[in-house]
């Protein structure tokens, strides 16, 4: 990942509404959500849904697929651990830390 790759992922999710839509795709995890059940789930109007999910879309953090009538939304595991993998890149200094590594998602 590309520095601006990352400045735009943790732009999209620097905002507390699309945080907490990605936050619920993840725990959805591969199998994702409607918008109506993300809507009932965050307790928010579709209008301002929609909005969000467009600009996580943009931000690569989420892909759209239509499955009948219905929309599906994903999150990007891979793009998400590409995030990660980028913050942690120079954790210590390339020497092995005590800390407890993330769980790896993209095996979900």
């Amino acid at each position: 990942m590309d520095e601006q790759t990352a400045v735009a992922s943790l732009a999209a999710l620097a905002q507390g509404m699309r945080l907490r839509v990605f936050r619920a795709l993840v725990g959805a995890g591969p199998q994702g959500m409607t918008p109506g059940a993300l809507a009932a789930t965050l307790d928010v109007p579709a209008s301002t849904l929609s909005f969000h999910l467009k600009e996580l879309m943009h931000a690569g953090l989420v892909s759209q697929q239509r499955d009948g009538r219905n929309l599906i939304y994903r999150p990007s595991l891979v793009q998400m651990n590409a995030l990660l993998d980028y913050l942690t890149a120079h954790c210590c200094q390339g020497v092995a830390c005590d800390t407890t590594a993330a769980p790896d998602c993209s095996a979900c």
